[in-house]
C-alpha cells in the first residue's frame, strides 16, 4: 500500500510540473491540431522525459549544480531558440493560414521531432526540474524513489498523450462539423 501511495504522489507532483503548457506543450498542440506527427511527438515526449526524470533520480542534478556553466550555455541557447521560435510565430500570425483541415503535412517528421527536441532538452527550466525532481524522488529512499519515478513518468506520458491525441481529436471533430 505504502508503494500506491508513493505512485501517486510522483504522478500528482508530476503533472503539477509537467502540465504546465510552455514552448513544448503549444508545440504538441498546434501540431495535434494540425494532426501532424502526433504519435511520434508524443512518443519522442514521453521517452525524453523518461530519460531525463531517470537521469534526475539517479542523481544528475547534483552534476549539474557542480557545472554552473554548462547550465548557462543550455540557457542562452535555449533563450535564443525561444526568441526565434517566437520571431516565427509572429511572422505565421502576421500571414495567418487555416490549421484545421489543412490537407498534408506542411512541417517534415524530422523538422518536428526537431523542434521538439530542442523544445524538451534546451528548456532552461528543464534544469531546474531535473534537481527538483531527483530530490523528491531520492526523499523516499532506495526502493522508493522508483516507485516515485513510476508515477512522474506515468504523468508525463498521460499528459503528452492527452494533449498530442487530445487536440488531434478536436481538429478532427472540428473537421468533421465543418464539412
Amino acid at each position: 500500500m505504502e508503494n500506491v501511495s508513493i505512485v501517486a504522489s510522483g504522478l500528482v507532483t508530476g503533472i503539477g510540473l509537467i502540465a504546465a503548457v510552455g514552448a513544448q506543450g503549444a508545440y504538441l498542440l498546434r501540431r495535434g491540431l494540425m494532426r501532424e506527427h502526433v504519435t511520434a511527438l508524443v512518443v519522442f515526449c514521453a521517452l525524453s522525459d523518461i530519460v531525463i526524470i531517470g537521469a534526475s533520480v539517479l542523481g544528475i542534478g547534483a552534476v549539474i549544480e557542480q557545472f554552473p556553466a554548462a547550465l548557462g550555455v543550455v540557457r542562452w541557447v535555449g533563450a535564443a531558440f525561444l526568441v526565434a521560435f517566437a520571431l516565427a510565430c509572429f511572422r505565421r500570425a502576421a500571414r495567418p493560414s487555416p490549421m484545421v483541415g489543412s490537407g498534408g503535412s506542411s512541417v517534415g517528421l524530422r523538422r518536428a521531432l526537431a523542434t521538439m527536441a530542442a523544445f524538451t532538452w534546451l528548456n532552461p527550466h528543464l534544469y531546474l526540474n531535473i534537481t527538483i525532481l531527483g530530490g523528491l524522488a531520492n526523499g523516499h529512499g532506495q526502493t522508493g524513489r522508483w516507485w516515485y519515478y513510476l508515477g512522474l513518468v506515468t504523468a508525463s506520458a498521460t499528459w503528452f498523450s492527452l494533449l498530442g491525441f487530445g487536440s488531434a481529436r478536436l481538429a478532427l471533430g472540428l473537421a468533421v462539423r465543418e464539412a
